[in-house]
């Protein structure tokens, strides 16, 4: 580190599903990080759940291994829980890990501060107040889950749909509802599975990719082929297909399904939307 200040320094940012995006994280840090003329700036973006196995967090680990190496002056995170979900611990750990390689931690979130020049009771003290503010937050993102879950299982009690709809249906003002070419078109697809024909030939001649059909053929073939389903609200989605022929147990009026399927095609003009 230069009498100015630090010269390198490194971001670590992550989240916990491939849904999320670490761009605000870093793009937040990288500013702070040039408002203090950080010329030098490496990057750490990982995407691990609070679960993951220690081994299994290669962009972490690799971060502790440059660390070692003294390859920066300060490590900045967006957030302290980042660190606070990868363990209880972790905090501490990685502050100490730090600071025994000359390296600086800065938390943006809550404006801490540990440099290697700070004294040591200032360190320890700080190292401390960091790790209570680790432990609040993942008691605040645990409280925030919940409150999520309790929400979804009100919702859900309320007879709204939550969550990804199945295939030939759509959701709309929560509730679920059948769009009912796509459900057909879905149905015939998969009874011309059930009575024989390949994955890859039906899903070359429907345009439904192979691993869907084998997926909602191993988990839905009662719902598409025998219009029978155990959740209430799928169930009364499906009123606006009845009456459904079981055609798991026959041969399926194909001709007559498929007719059906380009009819309604054509009624709602499904090419063009």
């Amino acid at each position: 580190m230069s009498e100015n200040g630090p010269t390198t320094a490194a971001i670590y940012a992550r989240v916990s599903t491939s849904d999320q995006d670490v761009s605000r994280q870093l793009d937040e840090a990288r500013q702070h990080l040039e408002r203090l003329g950080v010329g030098d700036i490496e990057e750490y973006p990982e995407i691990v759940s609070g679960a993951a196995d220690t081994d299994t967090r290669e962009v972490y680990n690799q971060l502790l291994d440059d660390v070692e190496s003294r390859e920066f002056d300060l490590v900045v995170v967006h957030e302290i829980s980042r660190l606070s979900r990868l363990g209880p611990t972790e905090i501490h750990e990685f502050i100490q890990h730090c600071l025994e390689h000359d390296t600086g931690v800065e938390a943006l979130d809550v404006g801490l501060k540990i440099h290697v020049d700070d004294g040591e009771l200032q360190q320890t003290i700080y190292s401390m107040v960091a790790r209570l503010m680790g432990d609040l937050a993942q008691i605040e993102h645990q409280q925030k889950l919940q409150r999520i879950r309790s929400g979804v299982r009100a919702a859900q009690s309320a007879g709204k749909w939550t969550g990804r709809p199945p295939a030939g249906f759509v959701v709309e003002d929560g509730y679920l509802r059948v769009d009912p070419a796509e459900f057909l078109h879905v149905r015939e697809a998969l009874t011309r599975v059930d009575r024989g024909e390949s994955f890859a030939t039906v899903a070359g001649d429907t345009g439904i990719a192979e691993s869907t059909l084998r997926s909602l053929h191993q988990d839905r073939r009662e719902l598409y082929l025998g219009g029978e389903a155990e959740d209430d609200r799928v169930d009364e989605a499906l009123t606006d297909v009845r009456p459904l022929e079981d055609v798991r147990a026959k041969d399926p009026a194909l001709e007559e399904l498929r007719e059906r399927v380009k009819r309604l095609e054509e009624a709602t003009d499904i090419d063009n939307r």
